[in-house]
């Protein structure tokens, strides 16, 4: 899928990183006007955390056991399954970056604008809102992370005997 250009919002770079998925039926299934932006938010993370929802399975139906060794490759399964983890990870983190990054320029503009008229309700209500929204996707890092270890250490257990990672990496 092609990465999209500079000058995207979330919705828009979220529609082209869910690996796997039609940016069509993600826009179509997830479109974020048909929802709270939070939920909106967090159910396309879960769609895009399917990979790692699922290594135990993957590596239960593709890496064989003792007995089977000699009918799969398991060093190239494992080095797939490794690629397939590195993408969906690099792409869950610079979703959720990218709409942080998005979200502290709007919180600091807002910012800027409270400052220049502080008796206006609504933009501080709007502020809050915005910087409510920027707390939780910043939580989302900390999730992010839990969720990639566990995939690691799932992925190391199985396929430390017949995959070695690049070091760089």
């Amino acid at each position: 899928m092609a990465a999209p250009s500079g000058g995207v919002n979330c919705e828009e770079f979220a529609e082209f990183q869910v690996m796997g998925f039609s940016p069509v039926a993600v826009l179509e299934a997830r479109s974020p006007r048909s929802k709270s932006y939070q939920d909106w938010f967090l159910e396309l993370l879960k769609v895009m955390r399917t990979i790692d929802d699922r290594i135990v399975h993957e590596l239960n139906t593709t890496v064989p056991t003792a007995s089977f060794a000699g009918k799969i490759d398991a060093s190239q399964t494992c080095k797939q399954l490794y690629e397939s983890l590195m993408e969906a990870h690099a792409s869950r983190d610079r979703f959720i970056k990218n709409c942080i990054a998005q979200t502290s320029s709007v919180v600091k503009h807002l910012r800027e604008e409270r400052e220049k008229n502080l008796d206006d309700l609504t933009l501080l209500k709007q502020l809050r809102k915005e910087q409510t929204k920027l707390k939780w996707m910043q939580s989302e890092l900390n999730v992010e992370e839990v969720v990639n270890d566990r995939s690691w250490k799932v992925f190391n257990e199985r396929c430390r005997i017949h995959f070695k990672p690049p070091k760089n990496e």
